[in-house]
This record gives C-alpha cells, structure tokens and sequence, in this order.
C-alpha cells in the first residue's frame, strides 16, 4: 500500500525593511536602480507592500534604532555620508497607509520599550491593529545603544540583563491592558438602549511594580488580536529566557547550518521550560537573495552590485552592534575582545580576538554581514529548502539590496519555483496576522502567559 505523500513545510517570508536609506547592505542606495532615498514619501512604502503582497509574503518586518552610530571613528561621519541608519523616520506611521491598500500583508513594528511609556504604547498598538484588522506584530527590542541613551536623559545604555528584567515587567503592564481590561463583550454598541460599552466588563489596570506604576483604563476596546504578533531577537541567556516566555516569532542571525541549527534548537527549548510547546515560536533567519533567469546572469548582478557596495560602511555599522571602534586597528592587528552592553550574539564572534579589520571588510563585502544566496531561481530554491530542513528554521526575513528590485526579482523569479515545489503558499489564509502565521485563533493561546492575564 503506498504512504501518503508528506507534506512540505510551507516557507514564512518576512521582507526586512527599515524606515531609512542604508539598512543591512551599505553604500548600495548609490545604485541607479535604487530607489531608497524616496524613504520619506508615502508611494515608496504602498507601492512595497502591494508588491510583497503580490508575492505573499506573509509580512514586512521594520526594524528601528532610537540613537545614532557613533562608535566608529568616534563620529557620525561614515553613518551621515553613507547614509548607514541616518536618517531614521517612525516606523509605526507607516502601516495605516500600507494597510489601506492591501488586505493580507502582516506588519511586524520595532519599537524600544526603554523609551515607550507602555500605557500610551498599548494605545498606539492597539490602534494599528484595528486600523489593519489584526495585521500587527511588535518586534521586541531594549536598545543597545548609548547615544540613545544619552540622547533620552540617561547617562549610559542599562546593563544588558537589566534591561531584560525591565522588559518582563513592561509585559506584563501590556498584558493587563492588552487582555484583561477589556472584557470579550464589554462592547455591545446599542443605540436604542443608549449603551456603548457596559461599565461592568471595563476595568481598571492596577500595577505597582519595580519599572512601572500604572493605574488606568485600557484607551482602546478590543482590537482582533488584542495582543499584536510578539517578535522578538535576542540569543543571550537572558535574551532566551525571555523569548521562551513571551516570543512568538524570533529572529536570529546565521552564519552556517549547524550553528543555525543550535541556536533554532535552544529557543525551541526555552519555549518548553516556559510550558508552551516548542512550535509555538517561529524562527526566522536574515538572508540576502540574488537571483536572475541563470547562474551566470546572477552572478553578473552580484559583480555589479558589489561595485556599489561599502565594505566600510557596514564595518561602521558593526562597530555600533559591539561597542567597539574598528577603526583603531590596522588592517591586519588582531581586534580585542571587549565586554559591552551592546548586542551580544554581535560581540560573542570576536571572543577569540582572531578578527581582524581586512576580515571585517572582507565579512561586510556587500555593505553588511548576512548570507547571500547566489544563483537560478531553481539553485536559490534549492538552498532555501535545504535550511529549512536542516536547520529547523520556518523562514526568513528578506533584506534589500537594491530597492525595490531585491524584492520584485525574488517574487517574479523564486516563488514560482518554490510554489512549484509545494514549499510556498499560493493563497493566503483569511484571518489576522496571528491566524495566518500559526493557522490558530486570533487571540494568543493559552500557554502563552499573556492569557493568564484575562479577565
């Protein structure tokens, strides 16, 4: 009798985007076809998500820096030349605009609750969400940077796992407004009987906690999701202890399969020592995709893209993620290893003080760090299944080389192949960004601890 077919693991597509010129791949915004520096006008993002959505893509993941990088030569001159993550506009004005014209693209929002007062960050999210019928997700971050810091009032950046600590307890103010001060049927919107909300099933926040005192109303009724999607990236202990409690989505940065695998392994673990089921985090890995009609062809746009690119720029960059100014070093003298409160997983690659700047340079050739797919859209698709598989990994966050070509190349060329395979969607699944993602309820399940806090 012959056995069913099994059936693929359908790939999760993120776009990787920032609300600014430079974002992951430095120095290629001088590209003739990039179309980056048009940032600040409305077209340029409805134009892109209309495009993903065309694609399927199950979101578009904005990252966000509060702050400047000013580590590198001990200036901003770099980051202001190259334009590396400066300017930097607001993400979350973007959506209601993306959202207006499509119907199925998913918003995934970085926003550093360092500097978010959370009774009015509940307010905004909650907002977006009804304004894009539960298509938000928060990316989860606490910063790194100290000219942030500075630039807020502080001396200096908190201590790494104290702002963690921090962290769980901003949750846990969310959770009560988000799912507990609202009643489901608090809303009953009768006009006869002069009865908008019923007072009994809206109730007051009390949290008096070590960060936060807070004592109010939730501003917003229910939104479709209450709760928004919970990204989060963070690799440390403290970092994993926290994904394991509160992630939904985690974005990591690979740099081989094995190594991948290890740390998709671990969140997976923290999500069971938290009690949630090791599915109920999806893990997404940052990746550049060239691609073109032939492997030939593709590799000509790598050449051409690299003639564009600024290996110092993203060098520049990466002084910032780890606190340390490579621009102190000679080309070739070993970089020393420096304990920081900046981002860890960044700083844990030069523990061995083997890195040197030409490394560096040669690391960042395409103006940053990540790995880069070249090839057919049958060779692309090839490796993009074989760490799917061998990773455990559900997808990843797509960056911008050159805007928006990155993107349509992948779309026109990629997702055919992939549909072909039965690796990819060729619909979307109705329903909230949540629903979509993990084919359940809207609302977050009941092993997550922010149901606990319902009413």
């Amino acid at each position: 009798m012959a056995q069913p077919l099994k059936t693929k693991k359908k790939i999760l597509l993120n776009a990787f985007n920032m609300n600014c010129i430079g974002h992951i791949n430095h120095g290629l915004w001088t590209h003739p076809r990039d179309t980056s520096t048009q940032y600040k006008t409305i077209e340029y993002w409805t134009d892109l998500a209309q495009t993903l959505e065309r694609g399927l893509f199950d979101g578009l993941f904005i990252a966000d820096i509060v702050g400047v990088y000013d580590v590198y030569q001990h200036s901003i001159d770099v980051p202001l030349k190259e334009s590396i993550q400066l300017p930097v506009n607001d993400p979350l004005l973007l959506v209601s605009a993306m959202a207006a014209v499509t119907k199925h693209l998913g918003f995934g929002l970085t926003a550093n609750l360092t500097y978010e007062p959370p009774y009015l960050f509940a307010r905004r999210m909650s907002t977006l969400d009804h304004l894009s019928r539960g298509r938000v997700g928060w990316n989860i971050v606490t910063g790194y940077l100290d000219s942030a810091a500075k630039a807020m009032g502080l001396t200096e950046q908190v201590e790494h796992d104290r702002r963690y600590d921090q962290a769980d307890e901003y949750l846990e103010v969310l959770y009560k407004l988000w799912e507990g001060s609202w009643e489901d049927d608090a809303v009953i919107n009768d006009p006869q009987a002069r009865v908008y909300a019923q007072p009994g099933k809206v109730h007051k926040v009390e949290h008096h906690g070590e960060f936060y005192q807070v004592q109010g109303y939730h501003l917003c009724e229910p939104s479709p999701q209450r709760t928004p999607v919970l990204f989060q990236a963070g690799s440390s202990d403290r970092g994993l202890l926290f994904a394991g409690r509160h992630a939904e989505c985690v974005f990591i940065s690979g740099q081989n399969k094995a190594a991948t695998k290890v740390q998709v392994d671990k969140v997976r673990a923290s999500a069971v020592e938290a009690g949630r089921n090791p599915d109920d985090i999806k893990l997404f890995m940052g990746l550049n995709v060239i691609v073109a009609a032939t492997e030939e062809l593709a590799w000509a746009k790598h050449a051409e893209y690299l003639s564009y690119a600024s290996a110092e720029a993203g060098v520049a960059h990466f002084s910032a993620s780890t606190a340390i100014d490579f621009a102190e070093y000679e080309l070739d003298e070993p970089i020393q290893y420096v304990k920081s409160n900046a981002i860890q997983s960044a700083t844990k690659n030069l523990q061995n003080n083997d890195w040197t700047r030409r490394k560096l340079l040669e690391q960042h050739v395409l103006g940053g760090r990540y790995i880069t797919l070249v090839g057919s859209p049958e060779q692309v698709a090839d490796e993009l299944e074989s760490w799917i598989s061998e990773t455990g990994l559900d997808g990843f966050n797509l960056t911008r080389i050159v805007t928006p070509e990155s993107y349509v190349d992948f779309i026109d060329l990629v997702v055919p192949e992939l549909q072909r395979r039965g690796s990819y969607k060729t619909e979307y699944e109705r329903g909230t960004l949540r629903e979509k993602v993990f084919h359940g309820t809207a609302r977050l399940p009941e092993q997550h601890t922010g149901s606990t806090y319902r009413h």
